[in-house]
């Protein structure tokens, strides 16, 4: 019985100790290729080392690796909070098909909700808005084709256009869209302006639109035509040098005496 039990105990410990030489082994050779692939891993042992499995583990623990280093990380600038034109409508304003419906006025809280811009969609406020600003600048209630009520609708949209680019800055459809609109408004303003100052000024006015004139010249500045626009400039002050002592010599010149065209006049008669 004693026999058994110390068989046992033997088999356990030379079990133990050959799971232990093939963890130290693989641990040395993990170590090894890190050192051979890192060479900026320093081992550093702490306290006396007894033999050489000790010095091993405590050279593979204790090997120091390099900090993160934390940079300086780029201070994001808060976009301009941009206020929507749709802001001013308030929410119990009815929508623009029950505005005229008297019932709509002694309804329900509930069907009143529904009815009004409370949960109504942003299309809906945009149609809503777009008549607002139709009903400022219309010649009358029948007018929906002149260039006032087409500026209007041109307005809307392209404040719609600005307010989705601040959020979504990166969307170039509708940024195309959006210069198609200021263009087709910059000729039709234009258009007004050349015929009709007072509507166009009232336009403005209304509409809170800031009109900046054209440049005149819409040629791209090359450098070749920087360079021959330079040297144009520059011949002209010359041929103007020139021209001016001409000028000066002439003025500097006698004027001709009488006596001349007599005697002129004596010979062709001889």
């Amino acid at each position: 019985m004693l026999s058994s039990m110390a068989l046992r105990s033997a088999f356990k410990s030379t079990s133990v100790v050959l799971r232990e030489c093939g963890v130290l082994s693989r641990l040395k050779g993990t170590y090894a290729s890190l050192q051979l692939k890192h060479g900026a891993f320093t081992s550093v042992t702490t306290g006396p080392s007894h033999s050489h499995n000790e010095t091993a583990l405590t050279g593979i623990g204790s090997f120091a690796i390099q900090s993160v280093r934390n940079y300086a990380r780029v201070v994001r600038k808060k976009k301009p909070v941009m206020t929507s034109q749709l802001s001013d409508l308030p929410p119990t304003m009815l929508k623009m098909e029950y505005a005229a419906v008297p019932l709509a006025q002694t309804a329900d809280d509930l069907v009143k909700r529904l009815l009004t811009l409370e949960l109504a969609s942003h299309s809906e406020k945009l149609k809503l808005k777009t008549e607002q600003l139709i009903a400022k600048v219309q010649r009358d209630e029948a007018d929906r084709s002149s260039s006032e009520v087409k500026v209007a609708i041109l307005t809307s949209k392209i404040r719609n256009y600005q307010e989705h680019l601040h959020k979504h800055t990166k969307d170039k459809a509708n940024k195309r869209w959006m210069l198609m609109a200021i263009d087709r408004r910059k000729k039709l303003l234009k258009h007004l302006r050349v015929t009709r100052y007072d509507a166009f000024e009232h336009v403005c006015q209304q509409l809170g639109i800031t009109y900046t004139f054209p440049p005149e010249y819409y040629r791209h500045a090359t450098r070749r035509w920087l360079a021959k626009k330079a040297l144009c400039i520059k011949v002209f002050k010359e041929v103007q040098k020139q021209k001016l002592e001409q000028r000066k010599k002439i003025k500097q010149t006698p004027p001709p005496t009488l006596a001349e065209p007599a005697r002129t006049a004596a010979t062709g008669t001889q």
